[in-house]
């Protein structure tokens, strides 16, 4: 489990992600840490990067300039590449965070992996998928879109997916079976917060994707497991229905 004083180091590629996203980006980190290196990547001169400039004061964050040297290379995937890396071998840092759709991102996070640290992915749903899997977990930026008159919460439960919906998504129903499976008692019940570290573990899954803030709401809602919820010890528990 993250320890809330952990240090977090957030890159974001403002080539490929929406300022509108920032606010829930941080919003999320901070349940996992502290969010205190913050940067953000493109080329300033440009006028499609003016809206990030409110945003860039508002969340405290360091805008990094990155010329366009070739119109057929990316300077500024390469740039955060290198700075990652460099920030791996001389800081102290717990987790890393990388707001992009850019699956050219993927070596990188799978060395930041390699060295035991968790990586938080945050883009766009096209996004590849082998970018979202490298990741400890991948959250949407459709998710994380908070205009003025919204709270993050409001945002994250807006498109919440039925029951339904996510008993027919085969990859998350097997997620969760596989979870419990591993990590049932002999009488089939498996505790939910050792399913959801496991599942933490083993996948990029976040509960945000399909609409919801905690597991165990979204345990309730796809009616897949008979619930035990011991009062004393304020802990759910979980078995396949027979």
């Amino acid at each position: 489990m993250a320890n809330k004083e952990d240090k977090i180091a957030l890159f974001i590629d403002c080539d490929n992600i929406s300022h509108k996203a920032i606010k829930g980006i941080i919003s999320e980190l901070s349940k996992f840490g502290v969010v205190n290196i913050r940067q953000a990547y493109g080329n300033w001169t440009k006028d499609n990067l003016k809206n990030w400039e409110d945003k860039l004061l508002e969340f405290a964050i360091k805008p990094i300039q990155q010329f366009d040297y070739s119109k057929h290379k990316n300077a500024t995937d390469i740039l955060m590449s290198i700075d990652a890396m460099d920030l791996l071998h001389t800081k102290e840092i717990d987790a890393f965070a990388f707001a992009t759709s850019d699956s050219d991102f993927t070596p990188v996070v799978m060395r930041v992996q390699a060295e035991g640290i968790k990586v938080f992915g945050f883009g766009e749903k096209k996004t590849p998928k082998a970018f979202m899997a490298a990741c400890s977990q991948f959250i949407f930026t459709e998710k994380l879109m908070v205009s003025d008159d919204k709270t993050i919460s409001d945002v994250i439960t807006d498109e919440k997916k039925s029951g339904q919906e996510m008993r027919e998504d085969a990859w998350l129903v097997n997620l969760l079976y596989t979870g419990l499976d591993q990590t049932m008692d002999e009488n089939g019940w498996g505790n939910l917060a050792d399913i959801g570290t496991y599942i933490n573990n083993s996948s990029s899954f976040s509960t945000v994707n399909y609409g919801y803030k905690k597991l165990s709401a979204l345990i309730k809602e796809i009616d897949l497991f008979d619930i035990h919820f011991d009062e004393q010890s304020k802990q759910m528990s979980i078995r396949k229905k027979v």
